[in-house]
């Protein structure tokens, strides 16, 4: 990724296209089990016997983590891949690769020096809400496959893959049903975008200024960073909306999630799972934007011999 004014890539949009979905495809089979964790302590709510209210199942990152092991397995933590990666070849691809073009389209053929912060923020979320618009019904698979935890002797589980998933979707509820969430995903995935495209390109840009530094793992570490920080900070109530209406068909409309979110868990609610979150988003930029930057370097020499 470029950081700096208007540029040309090195790499053809294909060549660019496939280093970030391989990258992102990495990345998500390093830190699924936290994106598992992450999900589970979203969607679970309180839970009110009488006047007493129990103590949740599930109790902070690590001890989601056992608990899921424990009683479903190793395996379990990694609920969802196949959708998940379906996700990353399209939507990872997509939001990473378009991001240059988009960056340079907002400045224009003419601009020269840095790119404002503000248009690289613009064009983040262009990209993420293009990308996800797509990518929808792998999101929502992947949510539900996650969402299932152990079920009582003799209860069938509602899905047995993700193909299987996606057709008992659409026989069950209609094709629209693989959008369903697609207003507050739209949301989240242009705003997470933004925070780590928008954060990466200005952290790296910054970082370059500094004497010392070069571009080199360490500046793509501290610049992944920064981008996952950014990222869950201004994402999680997004997330958290998303992810409750991806996992529970119950509610109306991003509205009335938002609401009685808000009305029966309170406003913290929409933090849940935050250092999870950041442990995933955090590990997941750093992990993907270190093999992004090695993956084109690796691209640029196959199409420049």
């Amino acid at each position: 990724m470029v950081a700096g004014g208007n540029s040309k890539s090195d790499i053809s949009f294909a060549g660019t296209y496939a280093s970030s979905a391989f990258a992102a495809c990495f990345a998500e089979v390093c830190t699924l089990p936290l994106d598992t964790a992450k999900v589970r302590l979203q969607l679970q709510k309180q839970a009110v016997v009488g006047d007493v209210v129990t103590l949740p199942k599930y109790r902070g990152l690590l001890g989601t983590i056992g608990t899921i092991a424990r009683e479903e397995g190793l395996s379990a933590l990694w609920k969802g891949i196949v959708p998940g990666l379906h996700r990353q070849c399209l939507n990872g691809g997509l939001r990473i690769a378009l991001y240059e073009p988009v960056k340079n389209f907002y400045v224009g053929p003419d601009h020269v020096g840095d790119v404002p912060l503000f248009k690289k923020i613009l064009a983040g979320f262009t990209t993420g809400a293009m990308a996800i618009a797509v990518a929808n019904p792998t999101d929502l698979v992947k949510v539900r496959l996650q969402a299932e935890g152990k079920l009582p002797p003799g209860v069938p589980r509602r899905y047995s893959g993700s193909l299987n998933a996606y057709s008992t979707i659409v026989r069950q509820e209609g094709v629209g049903a693989l959008w369903t969430g697609i207003g507050p995903n739209i949301a989240r995935n242009g705003i997470i975008n933004a925070a780590e495209l928008a954060s990466y390109d200005q952290v790296k840009q910054t970082i370059l200024k500094i004497p010392g530094f070069t571009d080199n793992v360490v500046t793509h570490l501290l610049a992944g960073l920064g981008a996952g920080f950014f990222a869950v900070c201004v994402g999680s109530p997004v997330d958290v909306v998303k992810s409750r209406m991806m996992g529970d068909s119950s509610y109306k409309s991003t509205l009335d999630c938002f609401v009685k979110t808000l009305k029966n868990d309170g406003p913290f609610a929409f933090y849940k799972g935050f250092i999870p979150n950041f442990g995933r988003l955090g590990s997941w930029n750093v992990i993907m934007f270190l093999t992004l930057e090695q993956a084109k370097k690796f691209v640029k020499t196959l199409e420049s011999a």
